[in-house]
């Protein structure tokens, strides 16, 4: 879709200032969960569109029960959850469009599990 191809650009280069730029790397990981209607419609986009993310194919039960346990209701959506599952924000893309790099000082702050990361 267009805000998809739109925002997977500056998803790719949050990720990759992220991971690259900071010391020690940030403990921040992509998991693309696809809307595709094929596996070869996502590996396609994935190929054209961003690197190494861990993606699942669409149209699976699990990524129906992720896409209803986060409320995704329209595409691209960027949720921001901790290891256990539990969501730092759900506007994930509209903060990185608006603050960059900066937005993720804030999900570590709303993160336990990232309390002793500098």
């Amino acid at each position: 879709c267009s805000p998809c191809r739109d925002f997977t650009p500056v998803l790719c280069d949050f990720y990759t200032e992220l991971l690259e730029e900071t010391e020690p790397p940030a403990p921040f990981e992509v998991v693309f969960i696809s809307s595709d209607h094929s596996a070869e419609e996502m590996v396609g986009y994935m190929r054209a569109m961003h690197g190494d993310w861990l993606a699942l194919p669409g149209r699976q039960v699990f990524t129906d029960d992720l896409k209803k346990k986060y409320n995704i209701t329209a595409i691209p959506k960027l949720v921001i959850v901790k290891q256990t599952g539990e969501v730092i924000t759900d506007k994930g893309r509209k903060q990185i469009r608006d603050k960059g790099l900066s937005c993720f000082r804030d999900w570590l702050e709303g993160a336990d599990i990232f309390q002793n990361f500098s």
